[in-house]
């Protein structure tokens, strides 16, 4: 059982301090925590803000049960619901809101995930093959490995993954499950190693990083759902709110930072001297670029190293 008290959340007080404008400018302010996880942000918003209220979205019922432990003291301005973040228009309407003051989004698998090794997540302990951030679907990283097509699966390990030897690690997973079903963590870890050549193996790391993250986001397909969160969430903002995005890996990043570009671009011809109204961005930049953890967030968390924090208001109906 992991403690939650103890869970350390990424940059939870920068994420705070970039969601208080905000919450400050809003008579009855609500924030959405997208990812609330064992509930780290939300329990520190709370406490901060008396006046403030909080939907709670996750995908694992574990890490729902958990925080509404942990946040029970808050109950009367703490809400939650089990559902994946790409549904926060229905999610926030279902309590009754049109708008929100603003939201955070913690993208990726959560410690509480990588730390129970019974889910499979982790390469380096032996487990089922199992992955899935909410366990009530019925897609798992064991049947994506047996049943896929192996073009499928190349596809899934250069793109999610992005693995340079993905054909030669798909001839080796095809090789084994012709003999028997690949169950286990520590085995797809091994079949993995060994078809990556020796060289490469020495430098980067466990070689099995890539494939399993790239089962991990094809198995809750994680980029799919980003996609459609993010520009929900924006549509959701009032005047002045705002929304918070962290991300670890370089393809949510991505598709975070291509979004938020697109949204502060004016769509006014460049050759007019002046700005069209109706044309005008609806949104602006908290952050240029991104933001990555200092020195002392990093000595207290180390899961915080490649963490990329991005922030975008909106500043127009």
């Amino acid at each position: 059982m992991i403690d939650s008290s103890a869970h350390v959340s990424v940059m939870r007080d920068r994420c705070i301090d970039l969601l208080t404008p905000a919450i400050n400018a809003t008579e009855n302010p609500v924030i959405v925590d997208a990812t609330l996880g064992l509930g780290g942000h939300t329990e520190a918003l709370l406490e901060r803000f008396p006046q403030l209220r909080v939907i709670g979205i996750d995908r694992d019922a574990d890490a729902l049960q958990r925080a509404t432990v942990r946040l029970a003291p808050f109950a009367d301005r703490f809400f939650t619901k089990h559902a994946s973040f790409d549904s926060i228009a229905d999610v926030v309407a279902s309590f009754g809101y049109s708008q929100i003051t603003g939201a955070l989004f913690d993208l990726g698998v959560s410690s509480m995930q990588l730390d129970e090794s019974e889910r499979g997540f982790s390469y380096s302990h032996d487990a089922p093959l199992d992955m899935r951030m909410d366990r009530t679907q019925s897609l798992t990283a064991a049947e994506i490995v047996n049943t896929y097509e192996p073009g499928q699966l190349v596809r899934i390990l250069r793109t999610y993954g992005e693995e340079k030897f993905a054909t030669r690690v798909v001839e080796s997973i095809v090789k084994a499950r012709a003999v028997a079903p690949l169950n286990s963590t520590t085995q797809l870890a091994t079949i993995v190693k060994n078809a990556i050549p020796a060289a490469t193996r020495r430098t980067g790391g466990n070689p099995a990083k890539r494939t399993f993250q790239a089962l991990r986001i094809e198995t809750n397909d994680e980029l799919g759902a980003i996609t459609r969160a993010l520009p929900s969430a924006l549509k959701l903002l009032s005047i002045g709110g705002r929304l918070v995005v962290m991300s670890f890996q370089s393809l949510e990043d991505r598709i975070v930072k291509d979004l938020f570009v697109a949204s502060t671009t004016s769509g006014t011809p460049r050759n007019l001297p002046f700005e069209l109204p109706e044309l005008a961005a609806k949104f602006s930049l908290v952050i240029r670029g991104s933001e990555t953890p200092d020195a002392q967030e990093l000595e207290e968390n180390s899961r915080s190293a490649s963490v990329r924090l991005r922030a975008i208001e909106r500043v127009a109906a």
